[in-house]
């Protein structure tokens, strides 16, 4: 199997399980750490042009799952966290992990983020390092291991 069709069914999978759990994705922490991980991978190369902005808006848009919150809220959370990382990637990416990290003792939640993340990034069909990496420090940084997602 070739690796985009590997990246297809990993990114399916992953939004079915998220499906699943709709009902339990409401929170207002959920909704700030999805978006802040979503600007997180789309900034993982250090930039983030008006294309990819508009390509990820699109995804957040038709998620089902983030389908829970009003679409203009999480087009206006992606940017402005997506403002912070392009200002200054390091310093925007403290306040960025702040807000995932809220949603640590809430296994579900933060679990869901972090598909929510690798969904992003799989979505063009290359899950790429820098966009790993990322994943992976998210992971470490609400004490889930990496392995459990395969990144």
């Amino acid at each position: 199997m070739a690796l985009w069709d590997r990246i297809k069914d990993s990114t399916r999978l992953m939004q079915g399980q998220l499906n699943q759990k709709k009902t339990e994705l409401k929170s207002g922490a959920f909704r700030d750490a999805s978006m802040a991980m979503c600007a997180l991978v789309a900034a993982a190369d250090g930039s983030v042009d008006a294309s990819e902005r508009q390509r990820v808006a699109s995804l957040i848009a038709t998620n089902e799952v983030l389908q829970n919150f009003p679409a203009d809220d999480l087009r206006q959370r992606f940017n402005k966290y997506v403002d912070q990382l392009t200002a200054d990637f390091e310093f925007g990416k403290v306040g960025v992990m702040q807000d995932i990290g809220k949603t640590k003792k809430k296994p579900t939640e933060a679990r869901a983020v972090v598909q929510i993340g690798i969904i992003i990034g799989g979505a063009d069909g290359n899950f790429d390092a820098n966009e790993r990496r990322v994943v992976r420090e998210v992971c470490f940084a609400l004490d889930i291991p990496p392995t459990e997602f395969d990144v």
